[in-house]
């Protein structure tokens, strides 16, 4: 994970700031609702931050992330949507294997627009379910799992469906609970630092 951060995640945010430069300072969530139409620079690599900003703070070190759990408020929508926590898991890594996203690309359980629900969506490269025409709606991502090659190559090689069974033992669910709450309370996405 550290060259993923420190290579991957920082050429990103060395692009988006090449891309905005010279522009007013705007806050990269801010960018999100319409990168689409902003280009290549504003959805790849302002996508490539905002994504990887989400993920470093979702993931807690194992020992520490074992100790989280779900608030009720998320473990509720958790069973309202999928049934229970199990199936949660079994539907993401469905969402995550490699003929769903095909190539690269990123797997979201979002808080929907109206904030009773949870979905899964997937989507490619750098896109997220906060971009106006990813999505039917934008949506409101509370965890996020990168599945570039980048993310696991160096541990699991070509073994995705295992880099993702074992990436549950670092999911903070505390965290999460925190960005379920802020996504049904504000209708916005979570901020993420950078």
């Amino acid at each position: 994970m550290k060259i993923h951060h420190d290579k991957h995640h920082a050429t990103y945010v060395a692009n988006i700031n090449k891309a905005t430069e010279g522009k007013d300072e705007v806050p990269i969530l801010d960018l999100m609702a319409d990168a689409l139409e902003a280009g290549p620079g504003v959805r790849n690599s302002g996508g490539g931050h905002y994504n990887h900003a989400f993920f470093w703070d979702e993931m807690a070190p194992a020992d520490k992330a074992s100790k989280t759990k779900p608030s009720a408020q998320l473990e509720e929508l958790i069973n309202k949507s999928f049934g229970s926590m199990d199936e949660m898991k079994e539907k993401f890594e469905a969402r995550a294997a490699p003929g769903a996203v095909f190539g690269s690309g990123w797997v979201w359980v979002c808080v929907n627009q109206a904030g009773d629900k949870l979905e899964l969506v997937g989507t490619p490269n750098q896109d997220n379910p906060l971009m106006k025409g990813v999505a039917d709606e934008i949506m409101f991502p509370i965890l996020g799992l990168d599945v570039w090659e980048h993310a696991y190559y160096l541990k699991y090689q070509n073994r995705r469906p295992e880099y993702v069974s074992n990436w549950w033992n670092v999911v903070n669910w505390d965290k999460v609970s925190e960005n379920c709450k802020y996504c049904i309370e504000n209708h916005a996405g979570v901020p993420v630092r950078g």
